[in-house]
């Protein structure tokens, strides 16, 4: 694998994507945004799924989540169960860096693609295996979904009103999360320069963000209470409605942020509220101070002010707010892949920038070029 190519990070490494859906393809998908090769490999039946969650394309009926998680990746239909398709992909994954698979543990050896095999032929490979549980453990053979591992994890547990039931995000969080860890534990893998097996699942990937709220209870027996969009050591924060209708999110996590805007408050000598212990130990006042300030002013009052003062503050916008904001539009967040309008990537590199070729392509769009010469890079 090159890494003096001038171009993009990842020019030469190659990858077979067999995973369906929406993690393991993140996966790969952000290897291939930085340069990677990347196969996607489909049943050639069904498909991946993903081709028709969701919303689709006005224009052509295609997924846009197919186009988003799949762009920049050639695409080849292969049944690992037929006698030639899987010859084929064996041939593929001798020159292969990365095999990135989410079937359910024992399924890949069932195929007669375990490690042991796949390693036999290329003893350098990272295969990446992304499941819901782990490779092992009494929960290794569940089915595993972003809800469950959201569930599961301790993630819903602290997530909604005080009084309410457990919520789950409304978006696909631990799929776009567990994407950017096995991405990262991949390259992690390879740059060991060892050839092994990379084991990532759902839950542990939501469990890690759960911030240190284990050791806490470890420790002491403490639990997380919901709070709706508060925090247990952070007051003010949350979402607050202004006098205009519109919401702002505001936090104080830090103490010089929470000093100017217990200032703006007018309770900046309260010796009640110098502390992050005090502050917490005060939240319902603090809150309803808070609540009661921003329902006096308009939304670019509030966040005037709060700019003026060096404090946190930002406009509780949807994606259409997001359309038209100075900034989003400044930095390209926002880009046309192919056709397809759809976030930009996902970090900035100087020297080597990522690069976005294409959207998801059609079923086997690739299919007879990568029968008769494989791999394009060198």
């Amino acid at each position: 694998m090159s890494h003096s190519a001038p171009s993009t990070a990842l020019h030469g490494m190659r990858v077979l994507d067999i995973s369906t859906v929406l993690a393991g393809p993140n996966c790969a998908r952000y290897l291939a945004d930085y340069g990677a090769e990347v196969i996607k490999v489909e049943r050639p039946d069904t498909g991946d799924s993903l081709r028709n969650m969701a919303w689709k394309d006005p224009r052509d009926g295609v997924g846009l989540w197919w186009k988003l998680a799949n762009r920049n990746k050639r695409t080849i239909t292969l049944d690992l169960k037929n006698l030639e398709d899987k010859e084929l992909f064996l041939e593929l994954v001798k020159d292969a860096h990365v095999v990135v698979e989410n079937f359910r543990p024992g399924a890949l050896e069932r195929l007669g693609l375990g490690p042991e095999v796949l390693h036999a032929i290329n003893p350098t490979l990272i295969l990446t295996r992304v499941s819901g549980f782990g490779q092992t453990g009494p929960y290794a053979q569940r089915p595993g979904f972003a809800s469950i591992a959201e569930s599961m994890s301790g993630f819903a547990a602290v997530n909604g009103e005080a009084d309410g039931q457990p919520l789950l995000p409304a978006i696909a969080l631990t799929d776009e999360l567990t994407g950017i860890v096995g991405a990262f534990a991949t390259m992690v893998a390879l740059y060991s320069g060892v050839g092994q097996v990379v084991d990532i699942s759902l839950l542990e990937s939501m469990f890690h963000i759960m911030g240190p709220v284990a050791s806490l209870f470890a420790l002491t027996g403490e639990l997380q209470p919901r709070l709706g969009s508060g925090l247990p050591y952070t007051v003010p924060r949350g979402t607050y409605l202004c006098a205009d209708g519109l919401w702002v999110g505001i936090s104080t996590s830090s103490d010089s942020v929470a000093q100017r805007v217990m200032s703006l408050l007018g309770v900046g000598d309260d010796q009640r509220f110098k502390s992050f212990d005090g502050r917490a130990a005060h939240r319902d006042e603090l809150e309803t101070l808070m609540r009661e300030w921003c329902a006096q002013r308009t939304r670019a009052e509030v966040v005037q002010v709060f700019e003026a003062a060096e404090a946190a503050v930002g406009s509780v916008m949807n994606m259409a707010d997001i359309a038209t904001d100075p900034h989003f539009i400044f930095r390209e967040a926002v880009t046309l892949v192919g056709e397809t309008p759809m976030q930009n990537l996902i970090a900035r590199l100087s020297k080597t920038p990522g690069e976005l070729r294409h959207e998801g392509r059609p079923q086997d769009a690739d299919g007879e070029e990568i029968r008769k010469n494989g791999w394009s890079t060198t």
